[in-house]
């Protein structure tokens, strides 16, 4: 009876020995292990084990990415605008012994950091620069952090700006500035516009120009071409004249009573009652008296 509630407590006391010296850590885990109050070793995700009694967990982390809250808070611009300002910092845990002995509370510490860095970049930038700037902000806070939370075991991998507020009389002045503004750019939008439709209007006429002084080029080009043509056609018809008049003597004779006949058909068409017909042989009669009495005439005259 003796012998069986000894074993009985031997195996009570085994099974409680292993429950307390088997650890089941989860994957996402990080715990710090110390044993005898110093730091042993780090235990990741997994079946880890134990000395109970002599090790014991002094801490445990999560390598999830988590999120620290920047409280908000009024911070001034170099151009002495008071604005409040929050923000939200990212963070990543890599070395679990680094956070449990470098620093007390992580999470903390960033935030605070966090506070002080806005302060500071803040204070450079005047409040245009901030509202317009967050991005760089968010990367000018982010290498500020990251480099101070090296030896924390901690990684900042994102932070972003949450939200900024400025003062509702600087609100109301920033929205005139803004009014006038709009003003400005449209005032100057139809400037260029203006400008812009006179350049097209004057190039429009340059081209007109430009098309109708071609034209007129064209046209006299057209007009020289033509009486170049013809005084070519005039040309070889004397040519050809000239030739039939060498080689035939009577041609002379036969163009001079073609036109004879072509003037006498205009007259006699035409409707004029104040006309005379006289027949060729009696004009050259009376060109011949003429040049008789002229001759005859000049004669006297020399005696």
């Amino acid at each position: 009876m003796d012998f069986l509630i000894f074993v009985i407590v031997i195996s009570v006391f085994i099974v409680l020995y292993l429950l307390m010296a088997i650890r089941v850590v989860p994957q996402s885990d990080q715990w710090v292990i110390e044993r005898l109050g110093k730091y042993n070793r780090t235990i990741e995700g997994g079946l880890s084990f134990i000395i109970p009694f002599i090790d014991s967990k002094r801490s445990r982390f999560s390598t999830q990415e988590q999120i620290v809250d920047v409280a908000r808070q009024s911070v001034i611009t170099k151009d002495n605008v008071s604005i409040n300002i929050d923000a939200v910092v990212f963070i990543r845990i890599n070395n679990a012994r680094q956070a449990t002995y470098e620093i007390e509370d992580l999470k903390l510490a960033i935030a605070q950091l966090a506070q002080t860095t806005l302060r500071a970049e803040i204070g450079l930038l005047e409040l245009d620069e901030t509202l317009s700037s967050r991005a760089d902000l968010n990367a000018a806070l982010l290498t500020s952090l990251d480099i101070a939370s090296q030896t924390w075991g901690a990684k900042v991998t994102r932070v972003e700006v949450a939200d900024i507020s400025v003062p509702q009389a600087v609100q109301g002045a920033m929205e005139l500035q803004m009014e006038a503004e709009r003003r400005r750019r449209a005032t100057e939008t139809e400037a260029e516009g203006d400008k812009n439709a006179l350049i097209a209007k004057a190039e429009g006429e340059r081209q007109q120009a430009f098309k109708q002084a071609e034209a007129v080029e064209r046209m006299a080009d057209a007009v020289r071409y033509e009486k170049e043509q013809h005084a070519q056609g005039e040309q070889k018809a004397m040519e050809l004249i000239n030739t039939a008049m060498a080689d035939n003597g009577h041609a002379a004779e036969f163009l001079l009573a073609k036109d004879r006949i072509e003037a006498f058909s205009g007259i006699a068409k035409s409707d004029s009652a104040n006309k005379v017909i006289v027949p060729i042989e009696t004009a050259e009669m009376v060109g011949s008296l003429t040049a008789l009495t002229s001759l005859l005439t000049q004669s006297n005259g020399n005696k």
